[in-house]
């Protein structure tokens, strides 16, 4: 479909067209569009008398139609399982930061942790023809797989690490931080150690995994101080996992956390109970929250470079896009960490 019959289309509808904006504007419908789309190279002066053309106007870009015209949308997808997490909300901002000034969009999906609704919104979304996916962790429904396979679009995975798959990811050792987790609690002295975690995702279940086999290679793995759950993580579950474990085990002396909003939890109701932190329990947490450095007392966690990680994975897709050539597919960001009053 030429551009000339889109607005021919969009004449029919009453709806302003592209091309009546750069008339009133007084530049090309070209950089009309490039302004509108928010590329760099308009001048500044150029792209702010096309928003007020387009305002005045009340012009509202389309692009399905824009995508049939190019067989290709101007759009970058990405899945993420949360929208309630910040570690996500930082990614996301990232993203963005990189991608919206190259003039992509960003359509972002919520799967809520279910790979049926992930495979949902893969399958949606392809149907737009975007330029490149960015999706989180590995774990996917097959259907899904192979709907990414033979749709051909450049696809970055975020937060995890695969060296032998060949694909293209941006991420950290989610089983290295497991392990760090661990070897810190025991440098503190700390003997009796468990695992929390909620959501189960492959991730949360990978640093479960790296606590364990330090442990086990300690010879001090017990694993009924394992308690996970499938509920959503909030700082109130973590609070009544820590009662429970403490109830059921009290000589535990650490406590490694899958989530700060757990860690958060057991910190608010170490507090109520009149459970000394540290000097009863060491308590470590994951992501390194902002408020974390707030808590009381302070809670130590391992920060995950999740703005970083955000930066990385859209400059990646970019160069994938533009069929360049990248010589190092498996990006490790690394972690790192963070050590406060709690341990």
């Amino acid at each position: 479909m030429t551009s000339s019959n889109n607005e021919k289309s969009a004449r029919t509808t009453g709806r302003p067209t592209l091309n009546e904006v750069a008339q009133r504007a007084g530049v090309s419908p070209i950089t009309a569009s490039r302004a509108l789309r928010g590329i760099t190279t308009v001048a500044d002066d150029l792209a702010q008398k096309v928003r007020d053309a387009a305002r005045e106007l009340g012009y509202v870009a389309n692009p399905a139609a824009r995508a049939l015209a190019s067989a290709q949308s101007q759009s970058v997808v990405v899945l993420v399982p949360s929208l309630s997490n910040q570690l996500f909300v930082d990614t996301l901002e990232a993203i963005h930061g990189v991608l919206r000034p190259k003039g992509l969009e960003v359509l972002i999906g919520n799967f809520h942790y279910s790979r049926d609704e992930e495979e949902d919104l893969i399958r949606n979304y392809l149907a737009y023809q975007p330029r490149g996916l960015l999706l989180t962790g590995f774990e996917r429904t097959e259907s899904s797989r192979r709907m990414i396979e033979a749709s051909g679009v450049p696809c970055v995975y975020m937060m995890d690490l695969d060296t032998g798959a060949g694909l293209h990811c941006v991420g950290f050792s989610q089983l290295h931080a497991g392990a760090t987790a661990a070897e810190h609690l025991l440098s503190r002295g700390r003997k009796r150690l468990a695992f929390v975690g909620a959501q189960l995702d492959q991730r949360t279940l990978l640093r479960g995994e790296g606590f364990r086999r330090v442990l086990q290679k300690a010879g001090l793995y017990d694993p009924g101080l394992e308690l996970l759950t499938p509920r959503p993580s909030s700082v109130g579950l973590g609070g009544e996992l820590f009662t429970q474990l403490l109830t059921s085990h009290p000589q535990i002396d650490g406590i490694f956390f899958g989530n700060d909003d757990l860690a958060h939890g057991a910190l608010l109701e170490a507090a109520r109970l009149g459970v000394k932190i540290p000097e009863q329990v060491a308590v470590l947490g994951f992501n390194d929250l902002p408020s974390s450095a707030f808590m009381v007392p302070r809670l130590s966690s391992i920060r995950t470079p999740r703005e970083a990680i955000g930066r990385r994975a859209a400059e990646l897709i970019l160069n994938l896009i533009a069929g360049k050539e990248v010589e190092e597919p498996v990006q490790d960001m690394g972690f790192e960490l963070v050590v406060r009053e709690s341990t």
